[in-house]
């Protein structure tokens, strides 16, 4: 099969995830396909792969020449759950006239070039779309179809390479793409994730991303003698809506930008519930937008008298470019090999998450063998501004790191990062540390890994 082939018969496979599910995967349908990978995979002659019970697909291509370096290529399988991905209508589209794309005449839906310009770009060229009915899937089913069909070229015609590991993750749409991948299994040096996208983007920066659910208690009264006694639920998440900046949403945002976006609500006079999402590339702004939240809620709380809202902050990526600038060699890689084929890298802030933001961040570099290594206790702050963690590397074992920051005379601010193999004792010691940590209240946590606030008052008490 072509490429185009194979990604139309992957967006038939309908993989939905799904944020409310307890399960992992979150929807076992991502399991059909991800066992249809792993079976072509093997017929293509990649013998190990194979699908874990999380719904992971991982697969090895051996080396057939002397390069040292072992790299990865991961994509999800998953689609987004706002919009249904079951029973895809694909329609490929030769030669693009440039024009406004009629998807579904009798539902009068229709992709006009006036909303969307960036389609007279592709004039000439080949698209593949829906009925407007449903999700493509091309997110990421087109990365998907991009790798299988290169680990087919590359074992087809024996192209020279070094050791090449495959994975297709589920679940990345709701930011849970990374949490059963294996990082001590899969082994490589470095990977790259291959996402949507224009020809040419290579992009390293993506939003910082947080969750927000606020739920609101209300208190239910007969409408006839309800003064000063009822208290609309419904009414209250509409005040507490409106306590957030009303510009700073999706449709009036771009480039670095950030965000908060109200993506459900629901609600009563007795309860309501508001489910947001939380973007900046910037550390420090989204932990501005979070206390934005709580102090809304603080607000409504006192003005009310009563704990009405309550809000539940959750972390889901960083933005990789913190791990990524310090081993520029994986970019100047990529460069090199798409300028050898014709194509001009193009870098973009990433205005949404990856598996590869996550996984960027998990593990430390061994000591002994420089790989990235697998989390045992994630970085943590072990008390006096400094963090701490405990990774496993698979050939030399437990690897204890340390991170501080400080400021230098020209208001320079540096982190000092170092790892070095650990002993039990430092292992044990580490884990109860963490244990204790998480005994503090989320409030009461510092939650950033630059922490400009810290080492101010750091160096202003080192001052007095």
């Amino acid at each position: 099969m072509s490429v185009k082939e194979k990604f139309l018969d992957y967006v038939s496979y309908d993989t939905q995830s799904n944020s409310s599910s307890t399960t992992m995967p979150s929807t076992m349908k991502q399991k059909l396909l991800a066992q249809h990978l792993a079976d072509e995979m093997v017929a293509m002659g990649i013998e190990d792969a194979h699908m874990d019970e999380w719904g992971y697909v991982y697969g090895t291509i051996p080396a057939n020449c002397e390069k040292k370096n072992v790299v990865g290529f991961i994509a999800h399988m998953d689609t987004a759950e706002e919009v249904s991905g079951a029973n895809v209508k694909a329609r490929v589209i030769e030669n693009y006239d440039g024009e406004d794309i009629v998807l579904n005449k009798e539902l009068g839906i229709v992709t006009d070039v006036e909303n969307f310009p960036i389609l007279k770009k592709f004039k000439g060229k080949t698209l593949i779309v829906t009925d407007g009915t449903t999700l493509l899937g091309a997110d990421d089913k087109a990365g998907v179809a991009e790798i299988m069909q290169a680990a087919e070229d590359i074992i087809k015609n024996n192209l020279p390479h070094g050791e090449i590991h495959i994975a297709f993750t589920p679940d990345e749409e709701i930011g849970a793409g990374p949490d059963k991948f294996d990082v001590k299994g899969f082994g490589c040096d470095f990977a790259y994730t291959l996402d949507g996208g224009e020809l040419g983007g290579l992009d390293y920066e993506n939003f910082n991303g947080t969750s927000a659910d606020v739920e609101i208690t209300g208190r239910s009264v007969h409408p006839g003698s309800a003064k000063n006694k009822m208290i609309n639920a419904s009414r209250v998440a509409m005040e507490f809506a409106s306590l957030l900046p009303s510009r700073e949403v999706p449709e009036n945002t771009e480039g670095y930008e950030g965000f908060a976006h109200l993506n459900n609500m629901e609600g009563d006079v007795e309860h309501a519930h508001l489910h947001y999402i939380i973007r900046d590339h910037d550390r420090d702004l989204l932990e501005a937008r979070k206390d934005k939240f709580n102090l809304a809620a603080e607000f409504i709380n006192r003005k009310y008298g009563l704990e009405l809202v309550k809000v539940t902050l959750k972390d889901a990526y960083s933005n990789m470019k913190e791990m990524i600038l310090p081993h520029q060699e994986i970019l100047d890689v990529a460069r090199a090999a798409m300028r050898k084929n014709g194509v001009e890298p193009v870098t973009t802030p990433i205005r949404g998450g990856t598996d590869g933001a996550r996984l960027s961040f998990m593990g430390l570099p061994c000591p002994a063998c420089g790989k990235r290594t697998a989390f045992d206790t994630p970085w943590f702050d072990s008390g006096r501004e400094k963090y701490m963690a405990i990774s496993v590397c698979p050939q030399h074992g437990f690897v204890f790191g340390q991170m501080h920051f400080k400021r230098t005379p020209s208001n320079t601010l540096i982190m000092h990062q170092r790892a070095y193999p650990a002993s039990m004792e430092d292992v044990e010691d580490v884990r109860e540390r963490y244990r204790l940590y998480q005994l503090i209240p989320q409030k009461k946590r510092h939650h950033r890994l630059n922490m400009e606030d810290v080492v101010n008052r750091a160096v202003k008490e080192k001052e007095s």
